[in-house]
């Protein structure tokens, strides 16, 4: 049975050394700027990737099935590698690991533009999907640690720095579209800017212990935590809805709702400014109206937003639905991550990873499926198929008392 009343118990856990805590405001506020940093890093390479992939469609001339099994190399990374990424960060530091992380993700960006075939770009994704989960769950366990000096709600700021991230790799798309730029140029560019971000900043990342120890011999794979397996089934449904947002919000807006040149990423940057942009505010809103109200009105805004661009695939109407899916999306996860990091019996690290293995099902996993689905009864259907799963979670969290 899951225990649904179980949000309160949790309190931060993991031991940072006193001279991060005794440090001056300018230099906590320097280590937020860092970690935020790494943030930005991954979001650029992934928003990258994604604003190429109805370039690198056409270019291998690849069918909606075709791209659909193409993106299921991703997600395959991520599951071989989310069994691990908790315990290297729990042994070795989430210091070291995410420096390692970024850099290699930078990497693999680059590899995937020098794809000519079908296989390269699944192999490619495969490599880039090991570490985006590495550089995921160690990132993700620095931000846990910088909320802890803060003493207040900031993880949805992070994300947001991720998000706006998202929306720059966007706009620096465009830039490359219009300079006729190699997809392997463009991404050779933002992987050596990735690669000077961790230069600059890893000097100031936090060097903390894993606590409680006890938890820290555990078999590789034991049985997941039923409050931590509780917040992963929520956070599916969120990044479902945002995986296709990423993958396919180009394809949508170039085949239905056919909008004109490089406005085919009208709708990807719409959504990644408003994701943006409810991130920032995110914990404002956390703090104001509790975590239930803002992740039940986050689920509602998903369906309606994806209803929206279904019911009326025209260039305004989509653009405003797909804005109201990032503002939908934008405080789900982060409050999930952070609430994740603060397991009382369980190393950031390893309880991270044991949400983000369920969620990211959902992130990964739901592109692929959304190919398989449009080519059996098109991308509108696909589109409303995942618009269900914002009420779902409206529902499912009404139902547990603990998020208030």
């Amino acid at each position: 049975m899951l225990r649904l009343n179980f949000i309160g118990s949790f309190t931060a856990q993991g031991k940072i050394k006193k001279n991060f805590r005794k440090a001056k405001q300018s230099y906590l506020n320097r280590i937020r700027l860092a970690v935020s940093a790494f943030y930005f890093g991954m979001g650029l390479c992934f928003a990258t990737w994604a604003s190429r992939i109805p370039d690198i469609k056409m270019t291998l001339a690849l069918s909606d099935a075709d791209l659909g099994s193409i993106l299921f190399a991703l997600p395959v990374g991520q599951l071989v590698m989310m069994p691990f990424s908790g315990k290297l960060v729990t042994r070795y530091g989430s210091h070291r690991l995410v420096v390692f992380s970024v850099i290699m993700y930078a990497i693999c960006l680059s590899n995937l533009g020098l794809a000519t075939s079908a296989w390269q770009l699944a192999f490619s994704l495969f490599l880039f999907g090991i570490f985006g989960n590495m550089n995921n769950i160690a990132v993700n366990t620095q931000g846990v640690y910088t909320e802890k000096l803060f003493n207040k709600t900031i993880m949805a700021s992070f994300h947001g720095v991720w998000s706006f991230a998202g929306f720059t790799g966007a706009l620096i798309g465009l830039g490359m579209l219009y300079l006729e730029l190699t997809p392997h140029e463009h991404f050779l560019i933002v992987g050596t800017v990735v690669i000077l971000l961790v230069v600059l900043n890893y000097h100031y990342l936090i060097k903390a212990k894993e606590l409680p120890k006890a938890t820290q011999k555990t078999k590789l794979f034991s049985k997941p935590d039923a409050a931590l397996l509780w917040l992963g089934v929520i956070g599916f449904g969120c990044m479902a809805s945002e995986g296709i947002m990423f993958d396919w919000s180009g394809v949508y807006f170039k085949d239905v709702v056919k909008a004109p040149g490089e406005l085919i990423v009208l709708g990807y940057i719409s959504f990644m400014i408003m994701m943006a942009t409810g991130r920032f505010f995110g914990d404002g809103m956390i703090n104001k109206f509790g975590r239930k109200a803002v992740i039940q009105g986050g689920g509602i805004l998903i369906s309606t937003g994806l209803f929206t661009a279904v019911f009326f695939p025209y260039l305004v109407p989509s653009t405003i639905g797909f804005m109201i899916v990032g503002l939908g999306v934008s405080t789900i996860v982060p409050t999930l991550y952070s609430l994740a990091g603060k397991h009382p019996t369980i190393p950031p690290g390893e309880a991270l990873t044991a949400v983000s293995s369920v969620s990211f099902l959902g992130f990964l996993m739901g592109p692929p499926v959304i190919g398989y689905i449009a080519e059996l009864f098109g991308l509108r259907f696909s589109f409303a198929f995942i618009g269900i799963f914002g009420l779902v979670i409206a529902i499912l969290v009404s139902r547990i008392k603990a998020f208030r």
